[in-house]
């Protein structure tokens, strides 16, 4: 980088207003190297650095300009500058260094009770007030400082705040309408980014705790796009947690995958809150596929960084069938009186699920009552579908098959009406119950099956085995997850990458290492689209389990076609053969045991590279799209007899 000191002070100025915040960054440190800059231009180096993900530089930064400012003897900007670093370590986790920050900030701009600065303090005194009326006269008063001075980003962010704790408190037509009146403030380009971030990152936040997705996807989409446009990393991250909730809910689960892991990636370094939520999102699209380990893991980190797991952990015990586990962590999350109605709402349905299925109907029937509650005076569709839903459940445990039926039909057009294909689903799954106890066997049929298909479509393979056993018959629609040591019928997949010794004596350990890194991330997004639970992972290659053959047909076609597009723009993917086989075995944890486990290996062992092998029996229905080589006997080691298996043609 060349040029004086001055110079790189203009440029960097330059591409502060271009908002070419990378580019300010290295031409204001490249500056302040030259000589130390004065508090004025450490303040827009610690934006840049802010923006692209430098924390701590930007905290180094700040610190320097509220110390220069205290010695020119400016107090109401050094206090402002405490408020900043205050909101730095709150969003690191660092809550003494944070309080000590604000304590500071509290000394300097006390005695300045009409400026700007004082304005931002009683923002953030009413952003940690516990009492809701307290923090709501905090937003006023600062509303009313921004009014008269004309500082058009604390009046958006004090008017935002007034209708978010509005809608907390159940007055949420007036509250929205605050909301949407600062959220248009920032989509318009009036407020500066900092201020434009964190309005679209609360009016998203509000909608879906309001359960209303249809504006927060809006505002999501809105807020991506302003993203991209500035080239800010930090917002994205917060904003691809929220859209990674709105694609679970839409059922593209293998993007949300993505979205939430990302998220994680990208915001560990400098907001640990946020990246606690996106570890959460990671945890509930898990458990939905059935990938229980890795949705137990999610759910311990988004733990470990301060984010309550519930209600996803306690349902994860239930799906395990661990019910008392399951039924002492929902009710101490419940128990927790600091939750607000719209947070005790994302607990209530597991309560009603947990509870029924601890033989415990008036502990359901009581969460449902409180749940219609909250629905009544929220009135979001989604609110209402999950009451309704929630209603039928427990008038159906408690032999009132009619009216769980019509409480079912209207939570199934609510989902239905909202795009949500895994909650109707699961609602359909509900409603087949209550056909079957009312005597209408058909019915229940016809509900059963479109939920199957559905299931199996978004790739949620407990499910779809759940309601396999029901239409065979075999357990009621509330019971909880596959019980350990039940012998279950699954298409195993087994998967190797062909001559890996001799590929790695070709390029290397370290390029070995970041190829099988490639390798194992595509393998395992195609394995979440297609609702394979990963059972295992040796070396370079994978135990897979899906519910029907189907899906396992479909993902294995998939990695093969992936590896060839790989190869024709890449030049080069690895050879891998795979495996199935159909077959009941014993599931013990996250293992499978059992004969036709040790099949599906030895089928995957003998594949030639690049071919799908599989035993006729497990196609004996050859899969609409499908075809299939002419049989051929094999013989496998320990088995007395040949066994026929087919090669799937899917170039």
């Amino acid at each position: 980088m060349r040029g004086s000191g001055g110079e790189r002070l203009v440029a960097g100025r330059d591409a502060l207003r271009r908002h070419a915040w990378g580019e300010a960054f290295e031409q204001l440190r490249a500056a302040d190297a030259a000589g130390p800059l004065s508090p004025e231009d450490l303040e827009p180096l610690a934006e840049a650095a802010q923006w692209i993900g430098r924390l701590d530089d930007c905290i180094a930064a700040r610190e320097r300009a509220h110390a220069g400012y205290l010695e020119r003897g400016h107090p109401r900007r050094a206090g402002f500058l405490a408020l900043l670093l205050a909101h730095d370590h709150f969003a690191k986790g660092q809550g003494s260094l944070a309080t000590g920050w604000l304590r500071r900030a509290e000394r300097l701009l006390e005695p300045e009770r009409d400026s700007v600065e004082y304005g931002h303090l009683l923002r953030a005194q009413g952003l940690m007030a516990k009492d809701p009326d307290e923090a709501l006269a905090h937003a006023r008063a600062a509303h009313d400082i921004a009014t008269r001075s004309g500082d058009r980003d604390l009046a958006a962010l004090e008017l935002q705040e007034q209708g978010r704790l509005l809608v907390a408190k159940g007055e949420v037509a007036e509250g929205l309408a605050l909301l949407e009146e600062a959220t248009v403030a920032a989509v318009s380009g009036e407020l500066s980014p900092f201020t434009t971030g964190i309005i679209y990152c609360n009016a998203i936040d509000v909608c879906r705790r309001l359960a209303d997705y249809r504006r927060a996807g809006e505002w999501t989409d809105a807020a991506e796009r302003w993203c991209e446009r500035q080239g800010i990393l930090g917002f994205p991250g917060a904003c691809r947690v929220y859209r990674a909730g709105i694609l679970r809910l839409r059922g593209a689960w293998a993007d949300a995958v993505c979205e939430a892991a990302h998220a994680c990636e990208e915001l560990r370094p400098y907001n640990v809150s946020v990246t606690a939520e996106a570890f959460y999102e990671l945890g509930e699209i898990r458990l939905r596929l059935g990938d229980l380990a890795d949705a137990e893991e999610a759910f311990r980190q988004a733990h470990e960084l301060g984010r309550d797991p519930q209600p996803g952990l306690a349902l994860l015990r239930l799906a395990e069938g661990k019910v008392e586990a399951a039924r002492t962590a929902i009710r101490s999350a419940l128990a927790d009186d600091s939750r607000d109605r719209l947070g005790r709402v994302q607990l209530l349905p597991a309560q009603v699920e947990i509870a029924l299925a601890a033989e415990e109907p008036e502990v359901a029937r009581a969460a449902a009552d409180e749940l219609e509650a909250i629905a009544g005076v929220y009135r979001s569709p989604a609110l209402e579908a999950v009451a309704a839903c929630a209603r039928g459940l427990v008038q159906l445990a408690t032999g009132d098959d009619a009216a769980a039926r019509r409480s079912l039909r209207a939570g199934c057009r609510i989902w239905q009406q909202l795009e949500a294909p895994y909650e109707m689903a699961r609602a359909r799954t509900w409603l087949a119950a209550a056909h079957r106890a009312g005597g209408d066997p058909e019915t229940a049929t016809l509900e059963l099956e479109a939920a199957r298909a559905s299931f199996e479509r978004l790739g949620a393979a407990l499910d779809a085995a759940r309601v396999m056993e029901m239409l065979a018959g075999e357990t009621p629609a509330r019971a909880a997850g596959p019980e350990p040591g039940r012998a279950q019928t699954r298409t195993f997949m087994f998967t190797d990458i062909v001559r890996s010794t001799q590929l790695i004596e070709a390029i290397g350990d370290e390029a070995w290492a970041d190829l099988v890194g490639w390798h194992d991330r595509t393998l395992r997004a195609l394995f979440a689209s297609h609702g394979g639970e990963e059972v295992d992972h040796a070396g370079d290659g994978f135990f897979v389990a899906f519910p029907t053959a189907g899906p396992a047909l479909a993902c294995s076609v998939a990695i093969q076609q992936t590896l060839v597009e790989h190869r024709r723009r890449q030049g080069f993917a690895p050879q891998v053969r795979i495996g199935l086989h159909a077959a009941p075995a014993q599931r013990q944890g996250r293992a499978y045991r059992g004969k036709g486990v040790h099949i599906a290996a030895r089928i995957g062992a003998i594949a030639e590279p690049g071919e799908i092998l599989v035993t006729r029996d497990t196609v004996a229905a050859r899969p609409p799209g499908v075809t299939l080589s002419a049989p051929r006997a094999v013989v496998l080691k320990g088995l007395s007899e040949p066994l026929e298996v087919v090669s799937v043609a899917w170039r």
